[in-house]
């Protein structure tokens, strides 16, 4: 059954890359005791993800801050090292805490999961943003369409908090 408002997150282990290389982070280590946007996207670099999902929260990141974020994460089902590839790239680093959800464990605990196995790509997450106060669901936004970023997408975060 999918996660909804008013939910605890449940505890699943993710894989951030940190100076000294890639480290575990669980649910309970981002969240706990913090206001967080986190947003999900079904693969890094990939046209939607790319050029319309992850712009937006760099662009908007001072302004959700603003409104009493302590973090802003995104979380895709790749490995740590396209994560970090994708952070440095897009300019995000500074402003985004980018998390693997390598074997989508995190997608599949929540029900987000995605077959996208059709595009050569395997389970992967469904596009979705959400706000997260102290590891609890607060607003959940999940995209209609895989090729789209709108009820997902920062601005409508921004309009959340």
């Amino acid at each position: 059954m999918p996660t909804s408002v008013g939910d605890q997150l449940p505890e699943v282990t993710f894989t951030q890359m940190t100076g000294d290389g890639p480290q575990p982070v669980t649910t309970k280590d981002i969240f706990g005791g913090r206001k967080v946007v986190m947003f999900a996207v079904p693969g890094a670099f990939t046209p939607t993800c790319h050029r319309s999902h992850l712009p937006g929260f760099i662009q908007n990141a001072a302004a959700l801050k603003s409104k009493g974020v302590d973090a802003i994460v995104c979380v895709s089902v790749n490995d740590v090292f396209v994560m970090d590839a994708w952070a440095k790239q897009s300019g995000g680093d500074d402003s985004i805490m980018f998390l693997a959800d390598g074997n989508a464990d995190f997608a599949k605990a929540i029900g987000q999961e995605l077959d996208a196995s059709g595009f050569g790509m395997g389970i992967r997450s469904t596009r979705y943003s959400m706000i997260v106060d102290d590891g609890e669901v607060a607003a959940l936004n999940v995209e209609p369409q895989a090729g789209q970023a709108d009820v997902s997408g920062a601005e409508a975060i921004l309009e959340q908090l």
